[in-house]
């Protein structure tokens, strides 16, 4: 299932970051912990280049803390790059920040020279609140859902470090079919953008395979830890659907409002600290899915040439 999602703000967003980031001493890119790979945004390394960059793994209090071990170290051998993971409603973990980022430009600072931080990410990782927890105060717009930042913000840390705040931005075109995925079930692409019963069969099969415990847990079944690997997530589906009185007439389950109380309940954290990926799934994703999108593109060139497929003149009335 391929998963695409750039509404017209997304476009300012991007005009906006490029013509910002030419005076920006250092990028903060909140990512959600429990995704670490497909909410980085590629779009975002491309137009802040070589700007030093802060990640922030928002949200760890909830994602699988082995894993989160694993992101960081790998985040943080990027070159240029420190990591660190916190939850942005805590405030003392959250101004440990500005020291972060104080260290990827030792330079800045001062009133003579304020350091200039640009924090983006995409949409629903946490970014408004990790700011207001900054602020001490609420200056930016909260909520549980994608795109409720519309507006570049900017406000003072300190006397000599300012920040400006972007819309949370995706990017053209996902790539990496799993990461579509990943990013839905976080609430951070719009519900038109995706089909709610191929996203909770994915997430149960991933679910089952790595966190079948917390699976069982949640939805006690008459399967143990061992057996439900085998289960198919149409079955898991539909006995979790019977279990929470998901019935419409004569009894049947209703399969999408069962694929909703599921993407629910993962949007709610009631599973228990779980992770998508580790960056050896998602580099693994990724090298294939940009090796068929590549052939994709050559099949392409070589039946159109340079010049795109002509698309069919609609038919007058008459």
């Amino acid at each position: 299932m391929s998963i695409q999602w750039f509404p017209g703000h997304m476009h300012l967003t991007r005009k906006a970051i490029t013509e910002r980031v030419k005076d920006i001493d250092v990028v903060i890119e909140v990512l959600d912990a429990r995704l670490p790979g497909s909410s980085a945004n590629p779009l975002l390394a491309e137009l802040t280049g070589h700007k030093p960059t802060l990640k922030v793994l928002n949200k760890q209090d909830v994602a699988d803390p082995a894993r989160t071990v694993l992101w960081l170290e790998w985040y943080n051998a990027l070159p240029g790059t420190r990591a660190v993971a916190l939850d942005a409603s805590e405030a003392a973990p959250a101004r440990k920040l500005i020291d972060g980022c104080h260290l990827l430009a030792p330079n800045r600072g001062g009133m003579a020279k304020p350091m200039r931080v640009l924090i983006c990410g995409v949409p629903n990782v946490g970014k408004s609140t990790l700011i207001n927890t900054l602020m001490g105060k609420r200056s930016a717009k909260t909520g549980d859902e994608a795109g409720v930042t519309r507006t570049e913000q900017r406000v003072a840390l300190a006397d000599d470090v300012y920040l400006f705040d972007t819309p949370g931005v995706l990017w053209p075109r996902i790539v990496v079919p799993q990461s579509g995925i990943h990013l839905a079930v976080s609430g951070a692409v719009g519900r038109n953008a995706y089909d709610d019963q191929e996203v909770a069969l994915e997430l149960l099969d991933n679910l089952k395979l790595s966190y079948p415990q917390l699976l069982l847990a949640r939805y006690p079944m008459p399967h143990n830890a061992e057996t439900v690997a085998d289960v198919p997530a149409e079955d898991l589906l539909e006995a979790i659907g019977r279990q929470r009185g998901a019935l419409v007439s004569g009894g049947r389950v209703d399969a999408q409002k069962a694929a909703e109380l599921v993407i629910a309940d993962f949007r709610a954290t009631l599973f228990g600290r779980i992770t998508l990926e580790t960056p050896e799934q998602y580099l693994g994703w990724s090298k294939t899915a940009h090796a068929a999108d590549a052939e994709r593109q050559r099949l392409k060139r070589e039946q159109f040439g340079d010049r795109p497929p002509r698309r069919p003149r609609p038919r007058r009335r008459t």
